[in-house]
């Protein structure tokens, strides 16, 4: 499926009055949150998201509606952030890392790899609507470079064979397991609802760091080092004595 395909624009303009119903108290409990309403704006991108897998024009005239804001305020904040989708995709979005490191250690080789594999162009969705494909600047997992995530889990030290394995098993409906994290992967839209902030219970599973991002922790225990006390560093100057806050 291109980008080109469907636009935000060409769906209604609003949620059925059953959907609005049904949103409405996850809303509340979303902006109650916040000492100012419009704070709220980022998870209710997200939850309008897990609604319908984008955020469309109804899923923003929604969120303007909650909180009292116009269509092109949340249009600016929709548009600015690349992890809100425009546009339907599929129930796994798979993102490879093409930043510096990740490039150098293999990632463009990978994306390159799945692009002639699927058959898909950046942002492009399989036909049977399993799989996005998307390369990602940065997926902040360094230290195991060469990098892909699916619905923001990770999947480290991959080559283009483990990745075009990956993709396989997601389209035969296989238990596909992350390299680090959860112990199974969610759908897009349930990955959605939890940046939304309604806990799923699994934020405890599987190994949560590992190896090289443990390397400093475990040298400084080999040598004894701990961090400074705050009460020894020195104080910053106040305004008065002509500091910057």
């Amino acid at each position: 499926m291109s980008e080109n395909e469907i636009t935000p624009e060409s769906g209604p303009d609003r949620f059925p009055d059953e959907a609005v119903t049904r949103l409405e108290p996850d809303a509340k409990e979303i902006i109650a949150r916040y000492p100012r309403a419009r704070s709220a704006l980022l998870p209710l991108l997200h939850l309008v998201q897990a609604e319908e897998g984008h955020v469309s024009q109804a899923g923003m005239a929604f969120c303007a509606d909650q909180l009292d804001l116009t269509m092109a305020e949340v249009n600016a904040v929709a548009t600015f952030y690349t992890m809100y989708r425009r546009r339907p995709g599929g129930d796994y979005q798979v993102g490879v890392c093409t930043n510096t490191l990740c490039a150098v250690m293999g990632g463009d080789e990978i994306y390159s790899s799945l692009k002639e594999h699927l058959d898909l162009d950046n942002g492009e969705t399989t036909e049977d609507g399993k799989v996005t494909l998307e390369h990602v600047e940065c997926n902040a997992a360094c230290d195991f470079a060469p990098v892909v995530m699916v619905n923001w889990e990770f999947f480290d030290h991959q080559t283009p064979d483990t990745a075009r394995e990956l993709v396989d098993g997601l389209r035969l409906g296989e238990d596909v397991v992350p390299t680090r994290g959860a112990e199974s992967l969610c759908t897009w839209q349930e990955a959605s609802r939890v940046l939304a902030g309604f806990d799923d219970g699994r934020g405890g599973e599987g190994v949560q760091a590992k190896g090289p991002s443990l390397a400093g922790l475990k040298l400084a225990r080999e040598r004894g080092w701990t961090a400074p006390d705050p009460n020894d560093l020195p104080s910053r100057p106040s305004e008065e004595e002509g500091g910057q806050q």
